[in-house]
């Protein structure tokens, strides 16, 4: 008489557990970064809208006979930008009011820790 048994081993189903576990150890270090890499996207993108911001501002100086860039990218105080602190309020229609620092009347430090500087002749923001 034969025995016909079929299905997979305790030995085989160990082994599956083995690589899978060993796949999951090496892709999670990818998803621990995305708290940084959104932060830097967020920045990336104030920056991308305050440098627009600064552009618009020159060529609407420009149609009015008088090219010039901003004189100050906002009104804030030098501390955190907040609601009741917004930055960057003169160059964009919905100033920043969270993850920014206002270190000078012309330095912002980003939500990653870059630091910007802003230069009223050139209109530079870098």
């Amino acid at each position: 008489m034969r025995n016909n048994k079929s299905g997979f081993t305790l030995i085989e189903l160990i082994m599956v557990v083995v690589i899978l576990a060993i796949l999951a150890v090496a892709a999670l270090p990818k998803y621990f970064d995305l708290s940084n890499n959104a932060k830097t996207s967020a920045e990336q993108g104030a920056v991308g809208g305050v440098r627009a911001g600064i552009a618009t501002f020159y060529a609407n100086a420009c149609a009015g006979g008088t090219c010039a860039y901003p004189a100050a990218l906002d009104a804030a105080n030098v501390a955190a930008c907040a609601a009741g602190n917004p930055c960057f309020g003169n160059v964009m229609s919905q100033a920043v009011t969270s993850g920014w620092t206002k270190a000078s009347a012309t330095t912002w430090t980003g939500p990653a820790g870059t630091t910007y500087t802003y230069t009223a002749n050139a209109g530079t923001f870098q």
